[in-house]
């Protein structure tokens, strides 16, 4: 006969997945859920300072409800901040797609013999961290170090400077396009690789060319990492830091509030207002996740719904 399974065992099997989750859940607990909602109670407290605030208790910490998010509102170095950022974000976010996009379909049509290689070469500077590729670009942005301004005065042509307050914003989108490239290709090409040939192959007997096969075939169905790969780049766009932080010392144009981020930088850990900081670093949170939702709202359905 055959033994049946008691009923004690049910729990244990339904408790496994639960039991294989539960790192990853503490990890997320710990190190992202706690440090978001700390920051949001910080952001509703402030210090009350008593006498000269000297001594014990004469500074104390009090509620102070949403002043702070009105401080950091009404604070006349915010705004423009933002106004880089989206200025930032309109010259990285299509150049970065397209470039990403562009690459992808040349390397999935079998231009190149070399594909392998020209996929890695195409992705190792995402491998950079962002402060060293900051920083190699800074030394070539120097006019007195850069081998790029000799070159240029040899031939006859001035360079312009390119750390200067009418360049330095396309200097810092520089980077994030050198860097961020390779991984939005990959994550496009990846997606081409799974189309079926035979989609390919019956266009060709229709007589379509590869650029018609691209822009019928391919770019609408992968469409979904399209989005996916906009996303990422929005929330990268409005967290936007090493770059401009890295070549601060370089240029006097980056200021301490050239973006939010580093305006929350400033709070904290220069004027040590960690409330004004948490405000704002909530603010962020918040327009990155509003944006971020609005936008896969408004496209996600006709680009992950195709089917319908």
């Amino acid at each position: 006969m055959t033994a049946v399974p008691t009923p004690a065992r049910k729990p244990r099997r339904a408790a496994v997945p639960y039991t294989f989750l539960a790192p990853a859940l503490v990890m997320f607990a710990a190190f992202l859920a706690a440090p978001i909602g700390y920051a949001a109670y910080l952001s509703l407290r402030r210090v009350k300072v008593s006498g000269l605030g000297l001594g014990r208790g004469a500074r104390t910490e009090i509620w102070a409800g949403l002043s702070n998010y009105t401080r950091s509102l009404t604070d006349p170095d915010f705004w423009p901040s933002v106004g880089r950022v989206g200025a930032y974000g309109m010259i990285v976010v299509p150049v970065m797609l397209g470039l990403a996009l562009l690459m992808a379909l040349l390397l999935d049509a079998g231009r190149t013999r070399v594909g392998a290689f020209a996929r890695t070469s195409i992705f190792l500077p995402y491998a950079v961290p962002a402060v060293v590729a900051s920083l190699l670009w800074g030394f070539l942005y120097l006019p007195r170090v850069s081998p790029i301004t000799d070159a240029l005065q040899a031939v006859g042509v001035t360079p312009p400077d390119l750390l200067s307050d009418s360049w330095v914003l396309y200097a810092v989108a520089n980077i994030a396009v050198w860097g961020g490239t390779g991984f939005n290709m990959i994550v496009i090409y990846t997606a081409l690789r799974a189309i079926p040939t035979d989609l390919f192959e019956a266009a060709r007997l229709d007589g379509a060319s590869d650029v018609q096969i691209a822009w019928r075939i391919k770019i609408p169905i992968v469409l979904p990492s399209l989005i996916m790969t906009f996303v990422f780049s929005l929330i990268a766009t409005l967290q936007v830091f090493a770059e401009p932080m890295t070549l601060r010392p370089l240029s006097n144009t980056i200021s301490t509030t050239w973006t939010p981020l580093m305006k929350v930088y400033r709070d904290a850990f220069t004027r040590n207002d960690v409330y004004l900081a948490a405000a704002t670093s909530v603010i962020i949170a918040l327009a990155t996740f509003v944006l971020s939702f609005g936008f896969l709202k408004l496209v996600g359905n006709r680009a992950f719904n195709q089917e319908d």
